[in-house]
């Protein structure tokens, strides 16, 4: 009877769903002339947003994004983009395209531990070879 009368606390290990990418999320992955310009940029921010980490990560993550469009001489779109992930990406929204969306939801900003890291290490080398293997 003492047992029904006590909570019980499972200890739970969060596990990173496998990579995926919906390219530029609800952004156009190019222009009309070339439809797939940025796309390659936006698949590595959708791969740093896939994992999440801390606050300054997001925000380096993002940065990147925008020297990544702006390089392929988009600048203005670079910039508008930059916007849309600064406001849409938090964490905080359980959207498909929030930072750390690999993660289950809720989860918030912080360093990825010892055992989080080897999950992504593995679930980034089959993703590498299921890429590779398609090619």
């Amino acid at each position: 009877m003492l047992v029904l009368m006590c909570p019980i606390h499972f200890a739970r290990a969060d596990t990173l769903a496998p990579f995926t990418s919906d390219g530029c999320s609800v952004f156009p992955d190019g222009t009309f002339e070339q439809g797939e310009l940025w796309l390659g940029c936006c698949q590595k921010h959708d791969f740093d947003y896939w994992k999440g980490g801390t606050f300054d990560e997001r925000l380096a993550s993002d940065k990147a994004l925008r020297v990544c469009v702006a390089k392929v001489g988009q600048p203005q779109i670079a910039l508008l983009m930059l916007a849309g992930v600064r406001v849409g990406g938090t964490p905080y929204l359980p959207t498909q395209f929030r930072w750390g969306y690999g993660w289950p939801y809720p989860r918030d900003y912080g360093a990825l531990t010892a055992d989080e890291l080897k999950q992504v290490e593995l679930l980034s080398t089959n993703t590498l070879i299921h890429t590779i293997s398609q090619k």
